[in-house]
């Protein structure tokens, strides 16, 4: 063949294989907290879910279009939540959200009608709140226990072995508000008795007042329904002040960051209900898959925890909810594949959905900081 036959003929091949169709990225949005009180929590789901995005692109995406994740920071301030979100619908359209954080936040997107005006699907909120799962948005997918479900394990543990006088530390906003509810009827219902309730206020650690009102109470137990900052101020004075009470944080509370705070010595005894397994577990295979993707790709600035893997566990919902719906999916296709989902494997951990129930886990563990600040089960 001719040189010039040649060039053209390969330069037809390269131009026709240009333009051919390639898989758009899949746009995922996430809105939470990076700056404030709730920082550690927003950035610890954040990496989690980046992580499972990493290892899928470099896998070469589902049905060939990598995955991208957007960020921006509410500062767990619901305002910003549902002005972040519609600018983000508006501006980058993604298929679908993650990872928002915090009960009042998440009513805030549902109340203005974001999801619904926009047909899109939030995935993985991080936050359990009995009136979220009630509503049961149709777009809202829930991939952890309710906080309801951890209440109940916390009273059915401590009650029954004799801890009856029980106290609850909350925050006041709805989040706290809705926990307290059913907090009261729970430990009603398993025959303890609530001897005192104390709140502080939302993006503060402002706890002295319930410190002073939940000690001269003397409780046998107090539940923690509050952030990591606030439980660990509350824990610290609580101690300072004599209490010899069994203190139990919502897994809301994040174990390694109390010992930061307050040091391990103090910390000591506190006890935390947990909606995803032990980070550093051998044997279930979602912990395995999440410690080999972090040494592979190895996150920086953040620790493997029980938030990071509740990030993961959410991503690998959606991945999968993906490669169900298709090639080129809808925000309506990859919606009602979400509804559709009964009985994933996640790993140990088993996730399911109907139109009737869009909270799709019920895994709840105690665990508790021993002297070194370690957690054991």
């Amino acid at each position: 063949m001719p040189l010039i036959s040649f060039v053209r003929s390969t330069l037809a091949i390269i131009l026709f294989a240009l333009a051919l169709p390639c898989a758009a990225d899949i746009v995922i949005g996430q809105i939470a907290a990076f700056s404030g009180p709730l920082a550690p929590t927003g950035t610890h789901m954040r990496a989690g879910v980046q992580l499972y995005f990493d290892a899928v692109n470099a896998e070469g995406g589902i049905h060939g279009a990598r995955i991208r994740l957007l960020s921006k920071d509410d500062g767990y301030k619901s305002e910003e939540t549902v002005r972040l979100a519609r600018e983000m619908i508006k501006e980058s359209q993604p298929l679908a959200f993650i990872g928002f954080v915090g009960t009042g936040n998440v009513e805030a997107i549902l109340d203005q009608n974001i999801l619904s005006e926009a047909g899109i699907p939030l995935v993985a909120v991080r936050t359990g709140s009995e009136s979220l799962v009630r509503r049961n948005d149709p777009f809202l997918f829930m991939t952890r226990a309710s906080y309801a479900e951890e209440v109940g394990k916390i009273t059915d543990q401590y009650i029954t072995t004799g801890y009856i006088r029980i106290a609850v530390f909350y925050q006041d906003d709805p989040f706290g508000k809705d926990v307290l509810q059913s907090a009261e009827q729970l430990i009603k219902n398993a025959g303890g008795t609530l001897v005192a309730k104390g709140a502080y206020a939302k993006n503060t650690t402002d706890v002295a007042a319930a410190v002073k009102i939940i000690a001269a109470a003397k409780p046998q137990a107090v539940i923690l329904i509050a952030n990591t900052a606030a439980s660990a101020e509350f824990l610290k004075q609580s101690r300072e002040a004599g209490s010899l009470a069994q203190h139990v944080a919502l897994s809301t509370t994040d174990a390694a960051q109390v010992v930061q705070r307050i040091g391990a010595n103090k910390a000591e005894g506190l006890a935390l209900t947990q909606v995803v397994p032990d980070p550093n577990s051998h044997t279930v295979a979602l912990i395995r898959e999440i410690q080999n993707n972090f040494a592979k790709f190895k996150p920086r600035d953040v620790t493997l925890n029980h938030t990071f893997v509740e990030g993961y566990l959410g991503a690998m919902v959606l991945g999968e909810a993906l490669r169900r719906a298709g090639p080129n999916p809808t925000r309506k296709k990859l919606r009602d594949t979400l509804e559709a989902l009964k009985n994933y494997d996640a790993g140990g951990v088993f996730i399911s959905f109907s139109p009737k129930r869009h909270a799709g886990s019920r895994f709840v563990d105690i665990t508790i900081l021993n002297r070194a600040g370690k957690l054991l089960r």
